[in-house]
């Protein structure tokens, strides 16, 4: 069809076409509308944020008002004619209605008129987000944008060697959690976090984590102060490796050669005599014979061996074969126990926190740490133990204890042992997010830190405490990251996001361990998606956490699922990683795979950069 034909194709449009144009108009007309109102919704929250924020904050509120309604058939009508669908125009909402306006009234027309300019566009949108990323966690390293948060664990307190390999390997953001460990050990850490990144030549800032309010098991009983040293066997029984042990010096003990291995102190004279061939022999705590072969001498100790299973406690004597040379082994840590929890087992928890002992099957308490569980909590309300691997309802409550039917446990019993994590989702506790011992741990922060990580944020009451505190303790220019793990953070995001932007500095944290047992596991993929999209709305980089790479930090070797998690973070600004005994390779794992999948994605936009995944080959260039 020639040129001049489409400048007349008005005349030659048919009806039902221009009605549906017409219709597609007042659909976007409705939108708008809503937009103005949301203004006017939110317009003591917008005012209230932060000169920067305003644009995003009524940004945000127009997403809001646009998700209010059910789109999915006017982007199916949208996308019929090859306009917009709206599925990217979380940043920049206005903008996108109006061009996809202009577009519509256009086809209609025919005569391109521009809309109008708005506050925010796609171009805009994309620098407000990239600057505040920066200011929060730091410049953006070479070849990816996405930044790599690890958290740091307490050897990085005495081994600057450790935080100097996480930070030539790609860590930008090193987490340091106020639940262990003390300020002095968190300064040694920032002293080497500093210290590696100016060795380095390389950004890492300092995130510092609040322990917050979460409630947990109390004590129980511990056990007996015994090891158990066990040969790997194969399937008929047969040894395949010995076990192996560390003696090392019971009054400056060193770290074993390898993670894992078992420690067994020994007096300082003593080892100092021990040799390569020497042959110790001991009685175990089942009166068992056993012999242990030293074989490698290190640093600080020796490494003992034995093809037998030994079970060894604090006094077990230690008789060098012959030699009138004999020891005791020194203490060893208490081995600690669990309750055992089986479906359809009672669980009582109770106000008194004193260490429980395991009791028989069918009953067990163990106390709960935090006493606002025992004035809120209702029969019929779900309660989740350890990160949801346990569970039940509350069949009974009283001012001192609550009895929890348990449902879900593992048929052969799961255990329960102290100190693990209780989330009640249904439970409405008025607890504040910042406990005192959080208070006294922002002096700390305030000092040293570059971010501050609140944990089980609730309500926009808590974030002004901690911005008041902050201030008092001159800590304004400290970055303010909220952690959303509970269905009322969740519940109440857009209201949390506008209290965080009255300061600048602002981001998220998704973490999604204690935010699936919350919301439950089934939703946890929606949930994580749709604060995604507010965040993007309100342009705040956001923070991809918890089980990242998880297997491959304490094993090695990544699952094939947790690739492809690791892959989906690329869409936040930054992805976490947890602790673990090699979570130097998993830094590097993760660096190549954010890389790598910069090239391809940019949030929810797909990158279509030139592929080099397939090639015809010319040898088997014809067609069988």
């Amino acid at each position: 069809m020639p040129v001049t034909a489409y400048r007349h194709a008005p005349a030659l449009m048919a009806d039902d076409t221009r009605a549906e144009l017409s219709g597609l108009l007042d659909g976007i007309d409705g939108l708008l509308q809503r937009l103005e109102q949301a203004g006017e919704t939110w317009s003591r929250w917008i005012d209230a944020v932060d000169a920067d924020y305003r644009t995003s904050a009524r940004n945000l509120a127009h997403y809001w008002a646009m998700r209010g309604v059910d789109l999915r058939d006017l982007q199916q009508r949208l996308a019929a004619f090859g306009l917009s669908s709206l599925g990217r125009s979380e940043p920049h909402v206005e903008a996108t209605l109006r061009l996809v306006r202009s577009a519509v009234a256009a086809m209609i027309e025919d005569s391109w008129c521009p809309p109008p300019p708005c506050a925010v566009g796609a171009e805009e949108s994309r620098a407000v987000l990239d600057r505040r990323t920066v200011e929060l966690l730091g410049a953006a390293p070479p070849g990816r944008s996405t930044r790599i948060m690890v958290t740091l664990p307490s050897e990085a307190a005495t081994n600057p060697q450790l935080v100097h390999r996480l930070v030539e390997r790609g860590m930008n953001v090193a987490r340091i959690n106020c639940a262990h460990d003390d300020p002095d050990a968190w300064r040694a850490m920032a002293q080497h976090v500093r210290a590696a990144a100016e060795q380095t030549s390389r950004s890492c800032l300092i995130a510092m984590d609040l322990a917050g309010p979460k409630l947990r098991t109390g004590p129980i009983q511990p056990g007996p102060r015994v090891v158990k040293l066990r040969p790997h066997r194969d399937d008929l029984g047969h040894v395949v490796a010995p076990a192996r042990a560390w003696l090392t010096s019971q009054s400056s003990p060193a770290p074993p050669p390898e993670t894992g291995m078992v420690t067994l102190p020994v007096p300082t004279e003593w080892l100092a005599r021990r040799t390569n061939t020497d042959v110790l022999a001991l009685y175990d705590t089942r009166g068992a014979k056993r012999t242990l072969l030293t074989s490698q001498r290190g640093a600080g100790g020796i490494v003992v061996s034995t093809d037998k299973t030994a079970y060894v406690a604090s006094g077990t004597v230690l008789r060098v074969y012959g030699a009138d040379d004999a020891a005791e082994v020194g203490p060893l840590p208490q081995h600690e126990l669990s309750l055992v929890l089986r479906p359809g087992d009672t669980l009582r928890l109770t106000r008194d926190c004193s260490p429980v002992a395991p009791e028989p099957a069918g009953t067990a308490s163990i106390g709960c740490t935090l006493a606002a569980v025992f004035g809120h909590a209702r029969v019929g309300e779900k309660v989740f133990f350890d990160d949801g691997r346990i569970g039940g309802d509350i069949v009974a409550v009283d001012p001192d204890a609550v009895e929890v039917r348990i449902g879900r446990a593992a048929p052969e019993g799961a255990k329960l042992r102290a100190a693990k994590g209780i989330n009640l989702p249904d439970t409405a506790l008025p607890v504040p997010a910042l406990t005192d011992k959080d208070i006294d741990d922002l002096r700390t922060v305030a000092e040293i830190a570059d971010v501050v990580q609140m944990s089980f944020v609730q309500h926009p009451s808590d974030v002004v405490r901690l911005h008041d505190e902050l201030g008092r303790l001159g800590g304004d220019g400290v970055g303010v990251v909220l952690k959303i793990e509970t269905r009322r953070a969740f519940e109440r995001l857009p209201r949390l996001l506008l209290t965080a932007m009255r300061r600048p500095r602002v981001g998220v944290m998704i973490a999604r361990g204690d935010l699936a047992v919350e919301v439950g596991y089934q939703r946890l993929a929606e949930v994580q998606e749709e604060t995604l999209w507010l965040c993007e709305a309100a342009h705040l980089p956001v923070i991809w956490a918890t089980q990242v790479l998880e297997q491959m930090s304490k094993s090695g070797l990544p699952s094939r699922a947790e690739i492809s998690d690791a892959a989906m973070g690329e869409r936040a600004e930054c992805v976490m990683l947890n602790k673990g005994p090699h979570i130097d390779d998993a830094v590097v794992v993760l660096d190549d795979i954010l890389t790598r999948m910069a090239d391809h994605h940019y949030k929810k936009t797909a990158l279509l950069s030139q592929l080099h995944s397939w090639y015809l080959d010319p040898a088997a260039a014809d067609v069988p």
